[in-house]
């Protein structure tokens, strides 16, 4: 049996393994997970049950999400998210693992799964307080929210709460599903490697519509992205790339010559799913602040 400076290692390891897969393909399937191979052995990362306790682990080592179901896990008036203990009594069974780690704030992984077989990682995230009779676990998503929530719960700014989860959790699932759409490759570029991808929102998240919905964005290496976002590259509503006049004037090596000026009148490489597709009002919306 591992001591608790051992687990605790462990953890931190797991961790750091975990955040290199996610920069390699940005999300993962139920199978991945339970076959996730650590240190030249099998160690599983998720059950399909939501609460995972590993034997050589005495508390938690993460937890499933799914807003559809089969459990009632929703965010409460706080902006902090409720976890749904296992069915049946909440101090038994599964449930007593991650009831430990409210008590030794042990970090875990939170897998959202916004789709089937879509599990989007998040971490590190903590169980911080349980309510027995209802039946939910208060998660909070970072150690600073944590720090937070029990120096002065009773005054926790929801506006910075759910700055956070946007932050922490929103962004990492929209990029997820995105890059899914896109088959983990650059709508303009094709370039596949997810490292160098991201999920571009059509109108940002400061608009209200901006949603992180898969209409809403398209999936983007980092020098499209960026080029996207200051208007030297824009989208047609009609699914066409456009690149900024003075940029295709310009002269100023191969990378702009083939990154940036060959791409101009390519159309765009858009999901197999046709409801994947951006959203064409808000494509012809953005498309007029690059043409101004």
């Amino acid at each position: 049996m591992l001591s608790s400076e051992e687990q605790a290692l462990l953890r931190l390891r797991l961790f750091a393994e975990l955040e290199l897969m996610v920069q390699r393909q940005a999300f993962f399937t139920l199978r991945e997970l339970q076959h996730f191979t650590f240190e030249g052995r099998p160690f599983p990362l998720a059950s399909y049950r939501g609460i995972f306790n590993p034997v050589a682990l005495d508390e938690t080592l993460s937890i499933v999400s799914s807003r559809t179901g089969p459990y009632e896990d929703h965010v409460g008036d706080d902006g902090l998210f409720r976890y749904a203990f296992q069915a049946g009594d909440p101090r038994s069974g599964a449930n007593r693992k991650l009831r430990r780690a409210i008590s030794l704030s042990t970090p875990l992984v939170l897998f959202e799964r916004p789709e089937p077989n879509l599990y989007v990682p998040v971490f590190p995230v903590y169980a911080v307080d349980e309510d027995l009779d209802r039946g939910f676990v208060t998660i909070a998503t970072g150690q600073d929210v944590r720090v937070a929530y029990h120096s002065a719960s009773d005054t926790l700014d929801k506006r910075y709460i759910e700055r956070i989860v946007k932050q922490r959790v929103h962004q990492p699932v929209f990029r997820a599903r995105v890059l899914k759409a896109y088959n983990k490759r650059c709508a303009i570029c094709t370039l596949k490697y997810a490292e160098l991808l991201d999920a571009a929102h059509i109108l940002p998240d400061t608009d209200e519509r901006g949603l992180p919905v898969v209409t809403n964005g398209m999936a983007m290496c980092t020098i499209h992205h960026r080029a996207y976002d200051q208007d030297f590259l824009g989208v047609s509503p009609d699914y066409v790339v456009h690149i900024n006049e003075r940029m295709l004037a310009d002269r100023d090596g191969p990378m702009l010559q083939y990154g940036l000026q060959a791409m101009n009148g390519k159309p765009l490489e858009l999901p197999a799913r046709r409801d994947d597709r951006p959203d064409r009002e808000y494509l012809a919306e953005r498309f007029a602040q690059f043409t101004t």
